[in-house]
């Protein structure tokens, strides 16, 4: 098994959403190299499939692409936090929904390259509309579609963000 052995640990970013390391190691054939990692507590995601077979979707503006994107609801998980209730949390406070039915898709390392990061990704069904509660900084609208039209979207490159893709072919895969 291969393995990195961290010899320097430096925290030089301590934010809000994430912590930045940078950090000193030595590879198995006994060279330094450094390694810059975004620590972050992780978060939870949710497609939200109601009894007409319709998904729901949130379209929001993303700061780091500079555009809106199409994605399924997902938070970062507080400390500590159990990602199926981080789930539930979102889904309601992004589309006013609850669900009766949870089905656990996977975790998944978005971008193990430089960052800790885990989603959890859940499939919601038997749903029921109470009041959407946004974060004060959170301005999205709420999208529903057929998954026929979502696969088509992901394949013309109009939905993009991982997560999303991953719980819209689990779904589409299990139909």
């Amino acid at each position: 098994m291969h393995s990195e052995i961290a010899t320097k640990k430096s925290r030089v970013y301590d934010g809000k959403v994430v912590k930045l390391d940078v950090d000193e190691v030595v590879l198995e054939n006994g060279k330094f190299a450094t390694r810059e990692v975004v620590r972050h507590t992780g978060g939870a995601a949710v497609l939200a499939i109601d009894d007409n077979q319709e998904m729901y979707l949130v379209r929001q503006f993303r700061y780091p692409y500079g555009e809106e994107m199409l994605e399924i609801p997902a938070g970062k998980l507080n400390e500590g936090e159990d990602p199926l209730s981080c789930a539930k949390r979102e889904l309601l406070e992004e589309t006013g929904l609850i669900a009766e039915k949870w089905e656990f898709v996977g975790a998944f390392r978005p971008s193990p390259g430089y960052t800790d990061e885990k989603l959890y990704v859940y499939i919601a069904k038997e749903l029921s509309e109470k009041e959407q509660n946004l974060d004060d900084d959170e301005f999205l609208d709420v999208v529903k579609m057929k998954a026929i039209k979502a696969m088509k979207m992901i394949e013309k490159g109009e939905i993009t963000d991982a997560k999303t893709v991953i719980a819209i072919y689990k779904y589409v895969t299990e139909m």
